[in-house]
C-alpha cells in the first residue's frame, strides 16, 4: 500500500513542476512592437511587464475570454 501512495505522491509532484514550469516567464523574451491580432504599436510599459508578449492588453483580454467561453485555459 505505501508504494501506491509514494507512486501517486511523485505523479504528483511531477504534475505540479510541469503546471508551475508552463507559467514561468521567459524574462529574456523579446516582446513585438506591434499587436499580432490588431497591429496597434505595444506601450512599452506592457512590453517591460509581459517579455515575449506578442499582443496588446485589449487584444489578449479578448483572446483569453474567448479561450475561457470555450473552456481553453
Amino acid at each position: 500500500m505505501a508504494d501506491l501512495i509514494d507512486t501517486a505522491a511523485e505523479i504528483e509532484e511531477l504534475q505540479r513542476n510541469a503546471a508551475l514550469s508552463a507559467h514561468r516567464i521567459d524574462h529574456s523574451a523579446v516582446s513585438a512592437e506591434h499587436c499580432a491580432e490588431c497591429g496597434e504599436d505595444i506601450p512599452e510599459p506592457r512590453r517591460a511587464a509581459v517579455p515575449g508578449c506578442q499582443t496588446c492588453a485589449e487584444c489578449q483580454g479578448v483572446i483569453e475570454l474567448r479561450n475561457k467561453q470555450r473552456g481553453i485555459q
